[in-house]
């Protein structure tokens, strides 16, 4: 028989003090020693006005490392016992080899269980939480924590950029600052963690039963589109970081994150929301009124009204008096934003016993979406 799995504790860590928008390029830094030219029409676009990044002001060093921050977000959870499994999702590790997880759990100092690394990009943190939820329910574990962080500062310094800037230089008389799909991003994206703790039996004041999870990809169909150690190709392919020599993975900024903008403006709701969801409504007789809280994982503000008429259009109409988001206040922080969103509504006293959540979680990478439907009981 399959066991009920219960969210019983909820925790985030966000690193430092919060950095505002006319801070932003002054700790991140200027590339080429220029002001962005995109950077106040990104903001004025995504909407956020606050965000985290373990960067020190005064030297501009990243002072934490991702297993750090993934591991403060663990220990925010209070006392909690002995846990059997840790599942840790991020599209940021500290380094290719051991996998993130392992080092979290290193950094915790945890004797020995279960131990569970997620790659990907958004929708990293969500598949180490199925894994922990399917895990519980199969009654292999009775108790497991699975997170979803990022340190994305890490990449989005400029001295990321110099040597690419330093290859281009008779290109970039012409046109002073990077390309547009490497820059956008260095506006969007933040660092932070969040955690959760996952047992058979609900405790606490407030449990919130996970009900189901469904996960889906359209890499079948749309090619990749947020992509990191890798150059993009005239025909959509990738050529990944092993196959450039040193010099080649510093003159063409390599190891920056990028996205294809255009791309994902035109893929993005349908592939990631009007498509997997239609199906998850058939499958699981989803209707608006079901629905208490929805929880939409926006990379920015600019998508809000396209998903609004995308739920309309499919006829899931989830008025925006029943959405959460905190993206203004904590920023994009990737695969940690589903985690921190429900951790901050749980602690704001919002949420009554018997109300329904569903969580939305897109990932542009190559179009891949998750659907996380929870009970407060």
């Amino acid at each position: 028989m399959l066991s009920e799995v219960y969210i019983n504790k909820t925790a985030s860590f966000l690193p430092l003090d919060p950095v505002n928008n006319d801070e932003i390029e002054a700790v991140l830094g200027m590339v080429a020693g220029k002001p962005s030219r995109a950077r106040r029409v990104i903001l004025r676009s995504n909407g956020i006005q606050s965000r985290h990044y373990a960067i020190d002001r005064a030297t501009g060093r990243v002072v934490m490392t991702n297993a750090q921050l993934t591991a403060q977000a663990v220990r925010a959870l209070g006392e909690i016992g002995h846990v059997e499994l840790l599942t840790c999702g991020t599209s940021s590790p500290d380094q290719l080899l051991p996998n993130h997880a392992v080092m979290v759990h290193g950094e915790l100092k945890w004797p020995r269980l279960q131990v569970v690394s997620f790659a990907g990009i958004c929708l990293s943190g969500a598949a180490a939480l199925k894994h922990s939820w399917l895990a519980i329910r199969a009654g292999d574990v009775q108790r497991a924590v699975a997170t979803g962080s990022e340190l994305a500062s890490a990449s989005l310094n400029s001295t990321r950029y110099e040597a690419e800037i330093e290859h281009k230089l008779k290109e970039l008389e012409v046109r002073p600052e990077i390309a547009f799909e490497k820059d956008f991003l260095r506006w969007m994206l933040s660092d932070g963690a969040g955690a959760l703790l996952l047992e058979n039996q609900p405790r606490g004041a407030l449990p919130l039963r996970i009900d189901w999870i469904e996960l889906s990809s359209a890499a079948h169909e749309l090619p990749a589109c947020m992509y990191h150690g890798a150059e993009k190709n005239e025909d959509g392919s990738l050529t990944g970081w092993q196959w450039f020599d040193a010099a080649q993975l510093g003159e063409k900024s390599i190891f920056s994150l990028k996205q294809d903008v255009r791309l994902l403006n035109e893929n993005i709701v349908r592939a990631t929301l009007a498509e997997p969801l239609a199906s998850v409504m058939e499958k699981r007789k989803l209707r608006a009124e079901d629905i208490d809280w929805f929880l939409p994982h926006m990379s920015s503000r600019f998508f809000a009204e396209p998903i609004d008429q995308c739920l309309a259009d499919i006829g899931l109409p989830i008025p925006r008096e029943r959405w959460f988001t905190n993206l203004a206040s904590k920023g994009n922080t990737g695969s940690a934003s589903p985690f921190i969103m429900l951790d901050e509504l749980l602690r704001s006293g919002r949420i009554q016993k018997g109300q329904k959540l569903l969580m939305f979680i897109p990932e542009s990478g190559r179009f891949s979406s998750g659907f996380i439907f929870l009970e407060a009981v």
